[in-house]
């Protein structure tokens, strides 16, 4: 099978976000899409299991998306794409709001959002499908959506939360538990995945 065939396709980068116990979690992700055109339209988002994110919207049974601009910062996706919330508070130092159900979402570098209630799920593999209901809908900005295609583009790694992944030309080794990127020459022994916590030997050398 050839799988240039269907990295043709071109997705969205959106930063998911669901609030549990007390806390704010979101991630990277470009598996939001719209499968219904009903009203209210309903949405479909893939998330890897051991994502603390995936675990909020879980617990919340709701969760908010949000598109990035096209000139989205670095600095915004590395921490949303490449950081754990069981570590940090990923939204500390942001200017947060709050939908309807709770849930924190960025208006900065976005140019939508939209708030789903949770009405069904799938577990596929490592990863759930959840199957949400639009409850609220804004636009936030002019711009475009920055999208796999543009991001690979700037010569960065596909976010390890996304479940569409694309390769770059850097060296270095890939989490096969949740797809984290350490960039060098050679993984330490004892190195830990700073997004699932698996150890260095669930990492493989990406080849060129």
């Amino acid at each position: 099978m050839d799988n240039k065939a269907y990295q043709k396709m071109d997705y969205a980068l959106c930063l998911l976000s669901a609030a549990a116990d007390g806390r704010n979690h979101g991630c990277i992700v470009n598996s939001f899409h719209q499968v219904t055109s009903s009203f209210p339209p309903k949405f479909t988002v893939a998330v890897n299991k051991d994502h603390e994110t995936c675990k909020a919207v879980q617990a919340a049974g709701s969760f908010s998306v949000t598109l990035l601009d096209a000139d989205a910062p670095a600095e915004l996706i590395d921490t949303f794409g490449y950081k754990s919330g069981r570590v940090a508070d990923k939204f500390a130092g942001r200017e947060v709001q709050t939908d309807g159900s709770g849930n924190p979402y960025l208006k900065e570098h976005m140019v939508s959002r939209i708030a789903c209630k949770v009405v069904d799920r799938l577990e596929i593999g490592s990863y759930i499908l959840f199957v949400g209901q639009a409850a609220e809908a804004e636009v936030l900005g002019d711009g475009k959506v920055l999208t796999l295609q543009a991001y690979t583009d700037r010569g960065k790694a596909t976010p390890p939360a996304a479940t569409v992944y694309r390769t770059v030309e850097i060296n270095g080794y890939r989490c096969t538990v949740c797809g984290y990127v350490y960039e060098g020459e050679s993984l330490p022994p004892d190195f830990r995945c700073p997004l699932c916590g698996a150890p260095a030997e669930k990492f493989v050398k990406i080849e060129k």
